[in-house]
Formats: structure tokens, sequence, C-alpha cells
């Protein structure tokens, strides 16, 4: 059984086991939380409008961190000028412990 969840304004994939890296979550590392359910796929799939009701993905937090710096660098040429920023986004590592459909 898979289920297809929302979070940070992105949707994933996932399974029993399924280690995902996400879009920063509040909580503790090993606090456990219930993820939106969009769709359950296997062998009679239930799609939701747009949530399934009755249906969660608990998972637990194992890590928080920041991923690699990615630089925007802009440069006008023959002006004399030019802008660099950088950027490293925080994100949260979290383990699929179980999928139940309600």
């Amino acid at each position: 059984m898979y289920a297809v969840v929302r979070t940070g304004g992105k949707q994933y994939k996932v399974s029993q086991d399924t280690v995902l890296k996400v879009e920063s979550l509040t909580g503790d590392v090993g606090s456990k939380l219930d993820l939106e359910v969009l769709m359950l796929g296997g062998d009679t799939p239930k799609i939701g409008a747009p949530l399934v009701a009755g249906a969660s993905v608990q998972c637990e937090i194992l890590d928080h961190g920041q991923g690699e710096k990615v630089i925007a660098f802009k440069k006008r040429r023959r002006k004399n000028t030019h802008r660099k920023r950088g950027h490293r986004q925080h994100f949260t590592t979290v383990k699929v412990l179980s999928i139940s459909a309600g």
C-alpha cells in the first residue's frame, strides 16, 4: 500500500519505512506527526476530494537541518554592478511509520 501526502506545498508518494526530506516542520526529534493524505493506492485506490476522509500517515521526525548553499549572482555587464546572495533552505527528515485507511 502507498499513499500520496501533502506537506510544505509539495506532494510525495510514500510507503511504509520511507525516509523523506521535506520542508521544515515544527516538532522535536523523535516526536510523531500525521500528514494530510490526498490518495491511497493499492488494490482498491481511494482518491480524496481534496483529502481522504479518515486516512492518516504517521511519521517520526528523524532530523532537522539545512540544505546546500544556493548562490544567486546577478551581473549587469558594462555597468560595474553586481549582486550576490546566498540561501540555505531548512528541511526536516521524516520516516513513515504506518499508513492507515481509517
